[in-house]
């Protein structure tokens, strides 16, 4: 696996897997006062139908982490955190200024990479996925403790021991591209009590 993430033309690319066009998500602002504006951050949760095992190999994991970098350039929002799932995912981004197209972007997402993956599997016209939540993070405790779930989803489905070493989610390049300071504020954070239906 040798594709890259270019994470911004000041830091480093992040090697996580294969075929993976090069895109720019940003970096990191020089502190955490910059990273919270209440109303623009949302959290996605999504999840395939029935809750299959759709997305059940790396490449099919690569192909949906690819529309979601691509679907949310295209869409201007910014990533902040993601976690990529054989049935589900998670993540948080920055709305634009038109925050309204986070349905769009969403069907977007859904649309193609079903057709994508469907078209490996040979199973055209299966329908993939099921429905999503959002939810409008209004306060910055709130906007830590997920980001901290978000990036520590794949030790609590025990896919891996420590969060960074899953490639289909931001651990890894939150721990590479963050401010300490930063980092160790939002991995203080409690997030054993984040709940309800932007969660599993």
């Amino acid at each position: 696996m040798d594709y890259t993430l270019d994470c911004g033309s000041q830091t480093p690319a992040l090697d996580c897997g294969s075929q993976t066009p090069a895109i720019h998500i940003g970096t990191w602002p020089h502190g955490p006062l910059h990273l919270f504006v209440p109303n623009s951050l949302y959290i996605v949760t999504a999840s395939t139908l029935y809750k299959q095992h759709i997305f059940d190999t790396p490449p099919k994991l690569a192909l949906l982490q690819n529309t979601l970098f691509e679907v949310t350039l295209a869409y201007g929002w910014q990533l902040q955190a993601w976690a990529l799932f054989a049935n589900h995912y998670h993540f948080i981004a920055r709305a634009p200024e038109d925050g309204t197209s986070l349905k769009r972007l969403i069907q977007r997402l859904h649309s193609q990479s079903a057709r994508l993956v469907n078209e490996m599997d040979n199973m055209a016209g299966r329908r993939v996925w099921f429905q999503y939540w959002d939810t409008c993070l209004a306060y910055e405790r709130s906007y830590y403790a997920r980001l901290n779930y978000v990036h520590n989803n794949p030790v609590k489905h025990r896919l891996v021991a420590v969060a960074e070493q899953y490639p289909f989610c931001s651990a890894a390049w939150f721990k590479t591209h963050a401010l300490d300071s930063f980092r160790k504020k939002v991995e203080a954070m409690p997030y054993d009590k984040v709940n309800g239906q932007d969660v599993d």
